[in-house]
């Protein structure tokens, strides 16, 4: 069992920055890739970051790329989604999610293949 608890949404101007944690606990060794996704008001949960186990690997959604980062600090079992240059259409709830038993350099943008998720972070880009 691994447990997920995201922090650092906010209300935020356009142009501005966030930073959002994940913290883990439980099964908080390091075999777990992890993953950011996001679900906006009358839409899907979708897609927006993944880092493999290594923190070598790295995937984002086109719509992020360029603006935001994802990194993670297995020492301290979390993640974080650094957001920059925000957007209105950034507006979200914003998910971490873990995914276990893969191997070191394996990261995933699919949803199905993680295992446990966060309650979520709300973030609010205003124009």
């Amino acid at each position: 069992q691994v447990q997920l608890v995201e922090s650092g949404g906010g209300l935020v101007q356009a142009g501005t920055s966030l930073r959002l944690s994940c913290a883990a606990s439980g099964r908080t060794d390091d075999s777990y890739a992890m993953g950011w996704f996001r679900q906006a008001p009358g839409k899907e949960r979708e897609f927006v970051a993944a880092i493999s186990r290594s923190g070598g690997r790295t995937y984002y959604a086109n719509s992020v790329k360029g603006r935001f980062t994802i990194s993670r600090d297995n020492a301290k079992n979390t993640g974080n989604l650094q957001m920059n240059s925000l957007k209105p259409e950034d507006t979200a709830v914003y998910y971490c999610a873990a995914a276990l038993g893969v191997s070191w350099h394996y990261a995933s943008v699919r949803q199905n293949e993680y295992d446990y998720w966060g309650q979520g972070t709300q973030v609010t880009v205003s124009s």
